[in-house]
């Protein structure tokens, strides 16, 4: 049913500026829980709650109340699950208007030291076409029952509230996209800077090692060495550990898990880094294709390539996903991609399955780059 136009001009003016107050605040809770007090102030309604669906849509996960003290909901008891008429709007999700929330049969009656409840008004809130919750007003002050212009009012308010928890939920995945980028460069310069100063570091001392002639001083320049390698171990693992923290489930840590369990086939432990919303932008679909796409050509790197060293790179750019394996081994020569050898293949057909790309070329310094990349839109 569509809501019918807001005449008032003092009313509209309320709903822009409610409108722009839910669109500034960008914390979740605090634009559900501020929409609530606006729908009650507008409406003249005693109390307000907010009921926010589960995720099958069954009942309610969340209900924020507005009215109530402190005192009276630890009395009330536990929040209601979306039986009765919270029930009848989440079956149908469609505005409501009641003289008598209690006289209704789909009704199940109060708890106890619930507050009386007379009239009522029930209206959807929906983001992106899904229904997310649904919004209940009752007692309306100095009148029996909501009215019309009520119902509008709400209404309006609603879609901006819609509005304003998809910016919310927008700016929460910004933010996550932005801590998986701070740890990538963190994670780069821990591996291309202070490894490789390391590893200059320790070759330089098993140089001098080699040449002084005091067993002392021999001993302690391999203590240090010893150090060193210990001290490369452990910026490894946090850059691993970087590379999977706080990701229970995502493709990020599956990389990272596969990497760690292809380690006995490579002879090594490969580098990897993410650039761009991996988690948020590449699909289960493509998401299984790519954890196949490293494994193949780990294996290959393991069994062929007589390599010392390997990374990995897994990059979101625009609409694109791209792997890049590289490593410095004494590369593929004279196996086109086109060819079945070695399992490229397979590498080509999952890519052209997709509408992509693959590619695999000798590196200047020696060794191979292997590129597969596909739309993710």
């Amino acid at each position: 049913m569509p809501y019918r136009s807001i005449e008032d001009p003092a009313k509209l003016r309320r709903v822009l500026e409610a409108t722009l107050l839910l669109e500034a605040d960008l914390d979740l809770s605090s634009v559900l829980r501020h929409f609530v007090e606006e729908a009650r102030s507008m409406t003249g309604a005693r109390y307000g709650a907010l009921g926010v669906l589960n995720d099958d849509r069954s009942g309610l996960a969340e209900f924020i109340t507005v009215g109530l003290s402190r005192a009276e909901e630890e009395i009330i008891g536990p929040r209601p699950a979306g039986r009765g008429i919270l029930g009848l709007l989440i079956e149908d999700p469609r505005p409501l208007r009641l003289t008598d929330l209690g006289a209704d049969p789909h009704s199940v009656g109060f708890p106890p030291n619930h507050p009386e409840m007379t009239s009522f008004l029930g209206v959807p809130i929906v983001v992106r076409g899904e229904v997310y919750g649904n919004l209940y007003l009752t007692n309306k002050t100095g009148w029996n029952e909501f009215t019309t212009d009520d119902e509008a009012l709400v209404g309006a308010l609603a879609l901006s509230a819609g509005i304003a928890i998809e910016n919310a939920r927008l700016h929460e995945q910004v933010q996550k996209v932005a801590v998986y980028e701070d740890r990538d460069r963190l994670a780069r310069d821990l591996h291309d800077t202070v490894i490789q100063r390391l590893f200059a570091v320790g070759l330089s001392l098993q140089g001098m090692s080699a040449a002084v002639s005091s067993p002392q001083l021999s001993d302690r320049l391999e203590s240090a060495i010893s150090e060193l390698d210990a001290t490369i171990r452990q910026v490894r693992s946090t850059i691993f550990e970087l590379g999977s923290a706080d990701f229970e489930t995502g493709l990020r840590k599956s990389v990272v898990a596969l990497l760690e369990e292809l380690r006995v086939v490579v002879g090594f432990e490969v580098g990897v880094v993410f650039q761009g919303p991996v988690d948020l932008a590449i699909s289960d679909e493509i998401g299984e294709h790519v954890l196949a796409v490293i494994r193949e050509s780990l294996t290959n790197v393991g069994r062929h390539a007589h390599a010392s060293r390997a990374s990995v790179t897994l990059t979101v750019s625009g609409d694109v996903c791209r792997v890049q394996v590289t490593d410095n081994g004494r590369g593929v020569s004279g196996i086109a991609p086109s060819e079945g050898g070695l399992g490229l293949g397979n590498l080509r057909r999952r890519a052209e399955k997709l509408r992509g790309s693959f590619s695999i070329e000798g590196l200047e310094d020696g060794g191979t780059a292997v590129v597969w990349q596909v739309p993710v839109g």
